[in-house]
């Protein structure tokens, strides 16, 4: 059953965008479910910017949800766009593939070794995939699908007949021919836009301009398949067109009427689904809210369609932090399956949720992921108390949970940097896991692993795909004697009170008060001693002291932190390393 929310004090982003997109949908269509909008285009990996395509409706969709009205969330999968270039990071793809530019999507052949039927059902397949695993609920519609059945049939004659008012529009925005190099070097950018968003609403030609005027209008050629065509006579009685492929020269003439095989261009496009659909909301890239992009010509030209242009935010880019090891993409941008390799839904929901869709931020594939773990963490225990703010009481909420009920979440979950300490200390191996975790607190211990995953799993699949080899932890073999001999009387002091102390600190609390006690001792402080009572040498003890048991430990400076890594290590190992 759907959680219908209680009425409470909220500053969100999504809770104003909801009460508007009410508003609106009442006034344009009253007593109708309310229509939101996403458009994706599966030209290549669908990556983590495109995600908040995603996101921002669905964030104010389920908010509309929870207070009990119908809504749609419709995502236009832009299969029937024109395969426009090889992306980059798509395993099997080589120059060969440039055959097929200027052909549907749906036309393409998946890459090599691929389960699905063509080049869009392989990258639709790992999206709706993520989606589902991020709780997204959402209508989906193949352009392809409509596009070849006819769907869009009365709308693209339509189009033909007012193509003179179209054009009228689309010429306000049109600028002087710039010289050949710099329209190729435009070309050269536009293509890299595309690759870098990945959108369905990669912006293209205004249409078919030949000899017989102007066609918002495009068929893909019945020899080739591709769009490299130009309409060449069109009769708006009998919708007889004819057009010839610039490619291959062939020429034909079809009853529009009653022809399938091409599509609306995309500036037409797009306003033509917002009017047929009843789209209420939709948000917008940067890179098509300028002054001549496709969302501001289409909310003129979606008048010609009997619609209006939908509400929405222009919502800001994604960055990325650490992505030296993306496997999958191959040095692209990474996608929302990358994400959720190394993060639990939850958090990946909230990093879209808690920042206004105008506001950048990034998504952490380096040690940051940690940090903001640990602010999850603290915000988790916030809202537990009734501590946490109302702006991050919604945030959490909606990273949580949707209209239907709670995301599946770890039972027990550990602070995140601990369970990559100890997968990468115990390179995965469960025993050695769950003999760790277990005595992080003796008097708590865990039954099983299955208590602290998803996001143990989570955690190991961060240490092994994203931190070098060279920052591994590989705890030594035998001890380092040559250092050992070196120490002096107080550094050989500093590990005997470490040894002595183990058995009765055996826990992550009791090491962590352990490590950092022992220089406190040894200046003849009491161990339980605070901050302002020390004297700021003390620090500087316990940096040197640290140090040390790293190098005899696992012979580097640093490494994670000491309470886990003595706990991974274990009493007796830890004792022969130290000299005993």
């Amino acid at each position: 059953m759907p959680i219908v929310a209680q009425s409470t004090e909220t500053t969100d982003w999504v809770s104003r965008f909801a009460d508007e997109v009410i508003e609106e949908s009442e006034r344009r269509a009253p007593g109708k479910p309310v229509v939101v909008a996403s458009g994706l285009s599966p030209s290549g990996p669908i990556h983590l910017g495109n995600l908040r395509e995603v996101m921002t409706p669905h964030l104010v969709a389920d908010e509309i949800r929870r207070r009990g009205h119908e809504v749609r969330h419709l995502i236009s999968w832009d299969d029937y766009d024109r395969y426009r270039k090889v992306p980059n990071g798509v395993e099997g793809t080589d120059a060969s593939w440039a055959e097929h530019i200027g052909k549907p999507l749906t036309s393409v052949p998946a890459p090599a070794g691929s389960a699905y039927p063509n080049w869009a059902e392989h990258f639709k397949a790992a999206m709706v995939a993520s989606l589902a695993e991020l709780g997204v609920e959402f209508d989906g519609i193949s352009q392809t699908a409509q596009y070849t059945s006819g769907v869009y049939r009365e709308q693209i004659l339509h189009a033909m007949k007012h193509r003179a008012d179209i054009d009228a529009i689309l010429e306000q925005y049109r600028t002087k021919k710039a010289p050949a190099k710099k329209q190729q070097q435009k070309a050269v950018d536009a293509a890299e836009l595309e690759a870098e968003e990945g959108s369905g609403a990669a912006e293209e030609d205004d249409g078919s301009s030949g000899s017989a005027g102007y066609f918002p209008y495009k068929p893909f050629c019945g020899a080739c398949g591709k769009d490299l065509t130009t309409v060449t006579a069109y009769d708006d009685d009998t919708t007889e067109l004819t057009y010839v492929c610039t490619e291959d020269g062939f020429t034909e003439t079809v009853l529009l009427s009653e022809f399938n095989r091409g599509k609306l261009v995309w500036k037409v496009d797009w306003p033509m689904r917002w009017a047929y659909e009843g789209v209420v909301f939709e948000p917008s890239g940067v890179d098509h809210s300028s002054p001549g992009s496709s969302f501001q010509v289409g909310g003129q030209i979606v008048g010609i369609f009997g619609g209006e242009r939908p509400i929405g935010p222009m919502y800001a880019f994604v960055g990325i932090s650490g992505m030296a090891k993306m496997s999958s993409s191959k040095g692209g941008v990474p996608t929302p399956a990358d994400a959720l390799q190394i993060m639990e839904p939850q958090l990946l929901r909230w990093l879209y949720a808690r920042r206004r869709p105008n506001q950048s931020f990034k998504i952490a594939f380096d040690q940051e992921i940690q940090r903001l773990y640990d602010e999850w963490d603290k915000l988790d225990a916030k809202v537990a108390d009734g501590s946490a703010l109302p702006a991050d009481i919604a945030a959490h909420s909606r990273a949580v949970r949707t209209a239907e009920g709670e995301l599946p979440r770890t039972p027990r979950p550990l602070p995140y940097r601990t369970l990559a300490s100890v997968a990468d200390i115990t390179a995965g191996a469960e025993d050695q896991t769950l003999r760790i975790l277990s005595e992080l607190d003796p008097a708590n211990p865990l039954s099983t692993l299955d208590e602290v995953r998803p996001r143990l799993d989570k955690a190991e699949a961060w240490i092994n795909m994203h931190v070098p080899a060279d920052q591994r932890t590989i705890v030594r073999d035998e001890p380092d004697t040559e250092l050992l001999k070196s120490l002096d009387e107080p550094a050989r002091q500093s590990l005997r009170l470490l040894s002595d102390g183990l058995a009765d600190h055996w826990s992550l609390d009791g090491l962590s008060h352990l490590v950092y006690g022992v220089p406190k001792v040894q200046a003849g402080f009491s161990a339980d001693a605070t901050a302002k009572e020390l004297p700021p040498e003390i620090k500087t003890a316990q940096r040197t002291f640290f140090a040390l048991l790293y190098h005899l430990l696992v012979s580097r400076d640093t490494g994670p932190r000491l309470p886990t890594l003595l706990l991974a290590v274990g009493q007796e190992r830890v004792r022969r390393l130290l000299g005993e």
